[in-house]
């Protein structure tokens, strides 16, 4: 990314703070109501304090153990369900069916079966997280083999591969952009789930603590609270996006635009050979006088 790039994007977050200080500082009240916000410095103030604090860290660990735990085990069983429902009819029927029932229900709605089902908060709590990244893996991934050329594995085929050959060389290495776009979306998913299910039945937690803060009205603690979940979501998103980027790094990537002003490669060598001479020109025929 380039230095401008850079540049604008922290120049937009520095104009959303300002905007933030600037209607908090002076109370609007024009529909939306800015006077019960805290400022920016309360919230930064605040923030200070919680990083001095063992219960700030402790919190933040059990998040991300769950986090961690919950999308991992979505990531192994729905990029192998995800594959099996796209590559046998049998998966198909069995799995299709389940997936696409309790697909539209809310991870969040499953916290009643979680509390029923499972002996601890602990469990239900990665048990919600694992749902809600679940399903985007298990459509992007059969969505992905689906869309796979069959000319491959007919290669694969043709040079005496078998079944387990095909998978591993042309199958899952073909749809790693589909599988990683999926777990891009399930990470997302999965810290809304989980800071919910540790504000209605969780002990500590990140979304446990800013709960807290909103009960006993410490609302610096609650921006405290939704900053760290803000930024521990993009770090664990930008983490899959490189990882995918690495594990897809032997794929072709689009060229970069010229700018308008610029001329592009193939330009500047229009007319010229590979060996950088001048490219002879085709002499055209004359036509002769016709007696």
């Amino acid at each position: 990314m380039s230095a401008g790039r850079r540049l604008l994007r922290a120049a937009s977050l520095a104009a959303a703070l300002g905007l933030w200080q600037l209607l908090t500082s002076l109370d609007v009240n024009l529909w939306l109501r800015f006077e019960q916000f805290p400022t920016v410095g309360e919230v930064a103030s605040a923030f200070a304090d919680r990083l001095g604090t063992g219960a700030y860290w402790q919190d933040l660990g059990h998040s991300l153990r769950r986090i961690g735990a919950g999308f991992v085990l979505a990531a192994v069983l729905g990029v192998a369900a995800g594959t099996a429902v796209a590559r046998s009819r049998w998966a198909a029927d069995l799995l299709g069916p389940l997936v696409e029932v309790v697909r539209p229900v809310p991870a969040i709605a499953l916290v009643p079966v979680a509390i029923l089902l499972l002996p601890t908060n602990e469990q239900g709590i990665v048990f919600i997280t694992f749902a809600a990244a679940f399903f985007p893996v298990v459509v992007s991934t059969r969505h992905a083999v689906r869309a796979l050329s069959p000319v491959w594995e007919e290669a694969v085929l043709t040079m005496g591969g078998g079944r387990s050959r095909v998978l591993f060389s042309v199958v899952l290495p073909g749809a790693l952009p589909g599988v990683f776009g999926g777990l891009s979306v399930g990470i997302g998913v999965a810290w809304i789930c989980v800071i919910s299910a540790e504000m209605i039945s969780g002990e500590y937690g990140v979304g446990y603590r800013t709960w807290q803060d909103y009960t006993v009205v410490d609302y610096p603690g609650v921006f405290v609270g939704m900053a760290t979940i803000g930024a521990l979501g993009w770090l664990t998103s930008t983490a899959v996006e490189l990882l995918g980027r690495r594990a897809t790094a032997w794929l072709p990537r689009p060229a970069v635009r010229a700018s308008a002003g610029t001329r592009r490669p193939a330009d500047r060598g229009a007319g010229r050979s590979a060996a950088g001479a001048p490219a002879p020109r085709t002499a055209v025929p004359r036509k002769e006088p016709v007696p």
